[in-house]
């Protein structure tokens, strides 16, 4: 019966631990999308005009032959 109990007691904390680890994940992609959103309405206020350059971006890498 001893046993049985630890292992009530163990699977019991188990579960505990994996709603824990759930709930900081949910709560960082929370967090993630909120910023995201921010950098996304922030950029969309910035008019065309007060960009420091009107050049498209280069590309990363030098194009193959």
């Amino acid at each position: 019966m001893y046993e049985y109990e630890i292992h009530q007691a163990r699977s019991a904390e188990l579960l505990r631990r994996a709603a824990d680890e759930r709930l900081a994940r949910e709560a960082l992609r929370g967090r993630r999308a909120a910023r995201r959103e921010a950098e996304r309405a922030a950029r969309a206020e910035t008019p065309e005009s007060e960009r420091h350059t009107h050049r498209p971006r280069r590309l990363r890498f030098a194009r193959t032959a």
